[in-house]
């Protein structure tokens, strides 16, 4: 099959965006004496591009009309002399696009030379295939061709051709080629023999070749800035979704990753997250995600265990040298061997632990399931792939899948035979497929469908594109350092040769595995899934992996499936669903932060929005907008309250868009489509996200001194600052029995499992805030797989279960073995599965029962031992304002931090009662001992003498005051301290847990 191609509207208006602007410029070509070198008898005549006879101020005014008729800022002088900047989303056709634009600037200006900049060999190689397969197309609308070839330093005579060749002529060569330390660099200032002694960049340079630098952000550092003024250009033209705010210039063309979307150019994009639920603390799991380099100390970003008070958790910090993962993950077994970070390397990427461990940036040691997680992925992969592929099938579209991975012995390796054995990740492939295959729900699918699949052996669905040795041997090539992408010629040349190949049915391959270094450079339209099968890196850019399969899909003819074809079914057809090894949270919402970071819009609808903007009806009128008529329709937007006064857009505004009904006044009706586009290109402010500095909402507690010294607070303290001491009397056995019981009921240890995610994109990206917000995808579906038939619990961790419930309960090891060796052997057996977990569970459910067992055989007595005044200058609580603390009066302090919005009211409701006196919220040193723990009341309340019946009142403010309802533990607490108050004072201090200040008020007038 052959690929078509069709002529876009977007693709015309950006090549005439550029030859736009040297409108006036006489057509004409220039021959001239080409430097003969050497041989001084060769008389070699030669074609370059004819000079720019229009003066700045000009070129200047066309660019700002052009500026104005495509809604871009206009440019107030021409920054960077004759640069052009072009943005075009990833996927909807770049390189086309400048092919056309340079046929265009041929045919109306003559110009013939042409230079396009690639940063690296994926682009060049891609670029290189554009050309190829565009060439029919274009040669039936230009009636010519265009001689275009790859740059090499060993083949420099074919810039002889370049120079003398009066046809269109195109040069592509990467910036290295020419901006590096190499020989090959080198030579094209040398003077060369082969080349009769002449400098090759002098013999291009004196063609003034138009440059079309692709990927600018990538090519243009300092160096190679200075670089590119060696080729002489006439003029430069600079292409990218993603240029650098501070390299560009004179913006003449914009369709950023929003138009692009909105107007169905590329895929919906839909994305399978992957999380792994519960860990089983025992494989000293530790990954190194970055190491950050400054002035000071090197840091490093890791990812380990941390046990919480309900279970391990997946805890990510940024750590120096000398850091306890032991200390810091809450006391886990798996890092007590040496688990502190000696070094931390940035040369080589690195951290070494004491015990001799060393980890390298995107590397993870002791992940227990990693094969899992890379096993749940292929599943998903080739579950997606086949729901897809039944619903195109009769499209006549072909569905590929394209699997990154880092190491091609996951895919193939080579025996001592030299024979070719699968991988790890084409084994559970070929295991996953088969069983997927084996199963499927048969009356879902159409005997034609079913027919395909048979007719397809799982060896020869998939496929590795990888660079080969001499023996023909996959391997896994070169990699450039600086960029970390393939530098391997032969790995794009295998894939761009079979690109049209690959989307014929007669071809068996659908499911590709290629390197994870093949960012760029390289995409096939019927990609449909794609899947990376490494560890998680943050530095890898998501809109990258996604752009590999973002372009619109064709159908077994080579006819591109969009808009024309398929009318509103664009973005049913066109899905392209991402298996991430993360949370779908976590993925969706980086890819729209890195796609928001290149969206750079007006925030607000205002008259200079309008004011300049040159607007056409269908009959190819135009107009100009000036201030009177600007401020007219801005007006009108407002009586249509399609805007607020502030500008912002409204409701009704999308709702009348959506709906095709937007009305605007009579005087410009006919232009609405253009105004409509204006409109669209603001995004809603009522969406935005401040972003604030959150120092400035930091709250220091300042302690009253007046307050602290009222006589009503001294007599409060002086009420409730003794302490107490407690005893239990209580049958050992009774506990035993109960724990045991109680173990047996309700102990449970999860499993791990794995939880999929999926979501898509919404219909429509209305504005750069949606993006920042996470509202451009919907969560959809949610599934889970269970992994226990894979887990295998670490043995080289050894655990003293018995010392740890010991230390966690405060039983003697007597006690402990006896609750042990009573519970029933499949409760203990989850011990085996997840050891931390078990303890954490296990040991909650022991201090349930020690709790009910002595709360009714407790006592305590007074002591001589006080608290000290002293602890409330000593209170370091900190708050956030307007988060989780309130300016108050009657507080101790001058500001209340609060826990919840129920504590909160609480306080709010003290402050204004009148017969409040002054109260406190306690700080954590005032506390109550109980066989289950410290327990540190809420509130102390001091009332104005004879307002109420008690003057003193300690508070525990709860949501529920329900015994079922309280946690067993905070229960137990809770009736301790109505002993501990009982104890210490005669009935003036009342102590109660409340909901609210008026439960309060009930209990005090009982």
């Amino acid at each position: 099959m052959k690929l078509q191609f069709k002529h876009q509207k977007f693709q015309q208006d950006a090549a005439n965006a550029v030859c736009d602007i040297f409108m006036g410029q006489p057509y004409g070509v220039f021959q001239y004496k080409v430097d003969s070198g050497n041989s001084p008898t060769l008389d070699d005549m030669g074609w370059k591009n004819k000079k720019i006879e229009l003066n700045d101020d000009i070129i200047l005014s066309r660019v700002q009309d052009i500026q104005r008729k495509n809604m871009i800022v206009p440019s107030k002088k021409l920054e960077g002399r004759y640069n052009f900047t072009i943005e075009m989303e990833t996927g909807v056709g770049k390189t086309y696009t400048y092919i056309k634009t340079i046929f265009e600037l041929n045919k109306r200006y003559g110009w013939s030379k042409f230079i396009v900049i690639v940063p690296s060999i994926a682009i060049r190689e891609g670029v290189y295939k554009t050309f190829q397969v565009t060439q029919d197309h274009f040669a039936m609308e230009y009636n010519k061709k265009i001689d275009f070839f790859i740059y090499n330093s060993k083949q420099i005579a074919r810039l002889e051709d370049f120079a003398t060749s009066s046809s269109i002529n195109v040069m592509i060569i990467n910036s290295q080629a020419f901006n590096a330390n190499g020989k090959d660099a080198r030579r094209i200032y040398m003077e060369l023999d082969e080349f009769r002694s002449r400098v090759p960049i002098e013999v291009i340079a004196e063609t003034n070749p138009i440059l079309i630098i692709d990927e600018p952000q990538s090519v243009e550092g300092k160096k190679t800035k200075e670089a590119l003024k060696d080729f002489n250009p006439l003029f430069t033209l600079r292409y990218s979704a993603t240029h650098k705010k501070n390299s560009i210039y004179n913006m003449v063309y914009k369709l950023d990753a929003i138009d692009a979307y909105n107007q169905k150019l590329v895929k919906k994009i839909t994305v399978k997250g992957i999380t792994q639920s519960g860990t089983t603390g025992t494989e000293g799991y530790l990954y190194l995600d970055k190491i950050k380099l400054s002035k000071a100390a090197p840091k490093a970003i890791i990812e380990f265990d941390v046990k919480k008070a309900n279970g391990v958790i997946r805890n990510s910090v940024t750590v120096g040298e000398g850091y306890n993962l032991y200390e810091n993950s809450g006391n886990l077994d798996e890092y007590k061997d040496g688990y502190v970070v000696k070094e931390i390397n940035g040369k080589d990427e690195y951290i070494e632990l004491l015990n001799g461990k060393r980890v390298y940036v995107d590397k993870a040691i002791g992940e227990m399931n990693e094969e899992q997680i890379r096993r749940v992925q292929i599943r998903e992969t080739i579950l997606s792939h086949i729901e897809r592929e039944r619903h195109l099938f009769r499209k006549g579209i072909k569905v590929l899948s394209l699997f990154f991975i880092d190491e091609v012995a996951h895919y193939k390796w080579y025996d001592e035979a030299g024979q070719a054995q699968n991988g790890i990740f084409a084994k559970m492939f070929e295991e996953e497929y088969t069983n997927i295959i084996n199963h499927l729900q048969l009356e879902f699918y159409d005997e034609e469908y079913l027919k395909y699949l048979d007719s397809i052996d799982v060896k020869r669905t998939h496929a590795g594109y990888f660079s080969v040795d001499k023996k023909g041997h996959m391997i896994n090539g070169k990699i450039s350092k600086k960029e970390k992408i393939s530098d391997d010629v032969d790995v794009y040349d295998l894939i761009m040769k079979d690109k049209e190949r690959l989307l014929s049915f007669e071809e068996p391959v659908r499911f590709i595995f290629s390197h994870s270094a093949l960012k760029e450079g390289w995409d096939n339209p019927n990609v449909f899934q794609i899947c990376t099968l490494k560890q998680s890196n943050s530095d890898v850019r998501k809109r990258q992996e996604v752009g590999r399969g973002l372009r619109l899909c064709v159908n077994k003819n080579g006819e591109r499936m969009d808009e024309a074809v398929l009318d509103r079914d664009v973005h049913n057809v066109n899905v392209l669903t991402i298996i991430a090894s993360e949370s779908y949270d976590s993925f969706a919402r980086g890819l729209q932060t890195e796609i928001a970071e290149n969206i750079d819009r007006p925030s607000v609808i205002t008259e200079d929005l309008f004011v300049g903007k040159i607007i056409e009806n269908i009959n190819g009128d135009k107009l100009v907008i000036d201030k009177d008529m600007a401020h007219s329709m801005w007006f009108d937007l407002v009586i249509s309250k399609y805007i607020d006064k502030k500008g912002i857009l409204t409701d009704k505004y999308h709702t009348d868009l959506d709906n095709k009904e937007i009305k605007l006044s009579e005087e410009v009706q006919e232009y609405a489509p253009e105004i409509i586009n204006i409109i669209n290109s603001v995004y809603d402010e009522k969406r935005s996200l401040p972003i604030e500095n959150a120092r400035d909402y930091d709250v220091d507690l300042k302690l009253d001194k007046n307050k602290m010294a009222m006589p009503e607070f001294k007599a409060l303290w002086s009420k409730i600052n003794t302490k107490t001491v407690y005893e239990v009397h209580f049958n050992t056995n009774e506990l035993i029995k109960k724990a045991i019981s109680n173990l047996n009921v309700n102990l449970r240890v999860a499993n791990i499992y794995f939880k999929i995610e999926t979501g898509s994109q919404t219909d429509r990206i209305e504005s750069k805030e949606d993006l920042l917000e996470g509202k451009t995808f919907v969560k959809e579906d949610t599934k889970s797989y269970n992994s226990q038939r894979y887990s295998k619990v670490n043995n080289a961790v050894k655990y003293d279960l018995v010392g740890k419930l010991v230390k966690e309960t405060n039983l003697t090891r007597k006690d402990i073995i006896a609750i042990l060796t009573g519970i029933e052997k499949n409760v203990f057996n989850m011990f085996k599965n997840n050891p931390e977990e078990f303890i954490i569970k296990a040991a909650r459910i022991i201090n349930d029962a020690k709790a009910t067992t002595v709360i009714e055989h407790i006592s305590y007595e007074s002591t001589n031992n006080h608290y000290d005044i002293d602890i409330f200058n000593d209170n370091m609580v900190k708050g956030k304002r307007d988060v989780n603390s309130i300016k108050v009066n009657k507080h101790l302090y001058d500001y209340v931090v609060y826990d919840s919005n129920i504590e909160r009211k609480f306080a709010e409701d003290l402050d204004t009662d009148r017969n409040v006196a002054v109260y406190v919220k306690l700080p954590n040193s005032f506390f109550i001992s109980t066989p289950v723990g410290k327990y540190n009341p809420d509130w102390a309340i001091a009332f104005y003498e004879g307002t109420v019946k008690h003057i003193y009142f300690v508070a525990e403010t709860k949501g529920s005051m329900s015994s079922l309802q309280l946690r067993l533990i905070e229960d137990t607490k809770i009736k301790c301290a109505r002993k501990h108050f009982a104890a210490i004072s005669k009935g003036d201090v009342v102590y109660d847990v409340i909901d609210s200040y008026d439960k309060l008020l009930e209990v005090l007038k009982s």
